[in-house]
């Protein structure tokens, strides 16, 4: 008799309260990460410990408490609510569980109890919808990490990245439908950006960011993320039926002074401004669940900064955090493996 699937919803992370001290701690964790910030150890440590870490935490200490709820941490909330959810839609075949990358709950806490529960295999979902060594290659290769010295590992499926999956694209739309599209001046797709140097790093074939080669998803840029956030993009605007005038890709989040990829969104939207576009509906397709970047950096600085240049209402779309169509799309992966 086989034991349950263990299917392991995996987010980035999140501190355990907004206060200073424990901001100070998630990102010491996050940004000495060596696939987040790829330099040596001596020099990444540096580099955080010494100059970033100490500078940043407390302004953003200040960012979180701006969207900090009553229970907690949103991305945190979000995912329990998500596992609960998916557990409940899965049945008893399945042991659902919710990891951070960093922080808690921990990625060795939630394969522990998979171990004592003798699940028969592991299913590693990681909840981001376009591959980035920082982020899913992360989350791979702690998991290696953890599992490596277990006397018995059981069949392990490893999801690399679902960024045109049919139930996502469907989730996202339904999101972006609650909103009168026709009614704003330009929709824009929103990804968390990389530095250039992470995209060329994983191309074998030495074309990477050159004559518009990200586009299109292709066998030869199969795993490149910005070809991956184009085409989840371009998959939402075809099913809402948007014309290509009307909608702009873009890249947000940057850190430091190395090229990251663009266009950056901060950018476009003071352009969007300027142009005399008045109204913005903004879609982040990079995060399934709401987060600093999200309802912070989004709703609240561009908000700022598209009324600073002229405009008015800059609209996020909510993330899917627990909604029924995102359970089911999850569902209907973890039932095809």
């Amino acid at each position: 008799m086989k034991g349950k699937k263990g299917l392991l919803l995996v987010n980035l992370g999140t501190p355990r309260t907004s206060h200073p001290k424990d901001v100070f701690h998630y990102l010491n964790e996050f940004l000495t990460d060596g696939r987040v910030i790829n330099r040596s150890w001596l020099k990444r440590q540096l580099l955080v410990r010494g100059i970033i870490v100490p500078f940043r935490y407390r302004q953003s200490a200040k960012l979180y408490q701006r969207i900090w709820l009553k229970e907690g941490s949103p991305l945190l909330i979000h995912g329990l609510s998500l596992q609960k959810k998916a557990q409940k839609a899965l049945g008893e075949q399945f042991k659902v569980l919710l990891a951070m990358r960093y922080q808690q709950p921990s990625i060795q806490l939630a394969l522990e109890k998979f171990q004592a529960e003798q699940v028969s295999e592991i299913i590693i979902f990681p909840l981001f919808p376009q591959y980035a060594s920082a982020t899913t290659g992360s989350v791979h290769q702690k998991v290696m990490e953890q599992i490596k010295n277990w006397g018995v590992i059981p069949k392990l499926t490893f999801i690399n990245s679902y960024p045109t999956d049919p139930g996502l694209i469907q989730a996202f739309c339904h999101r972006g439908r609650q909103y009168d599209l026709e009614s704003y001046d330009h929709i824009l797709f929103s990804f968390h950006g990389l530095p250039e140097s992470q995209i060329r790093q994983a191309d074998s074939q030495g074309h990477c960011l050159k004559n518009d080669c990200c586009q299109k998803l292709e066998k030869s840029n199969q795993f490149c993320y910005k070809a991956q956030c184009h085409a989840t993009a371009q998959a939402i605007a075809n099913q809402l039926n948007l014309k290509e005038k009307n909608y702009s890709i873009s890249f947000q989040s940057r850190l430091g002074a190395e090229p990251w990829l663009n266009p950056y969104t901060s950018d476009l939207i003071e352009n969007f401004a300027k142009e005399g576009k008045k109204r913005l509906l903004v879609f982040c397709p990079a995060f399934v669940s709401d987060c600093l970047e999200t309802s912070c950096e989004i709703s609240i600085e561009y908000q700022e900064l598209f009324e600073k240049f002229g405009g008015k209402k800059l609209q996020l779309v909510e993330g899917l955090n627990d909604h029924p169509l995102w359970v089911e799309a999850i569902c209907v992966i973890a039932n095809r493996l």
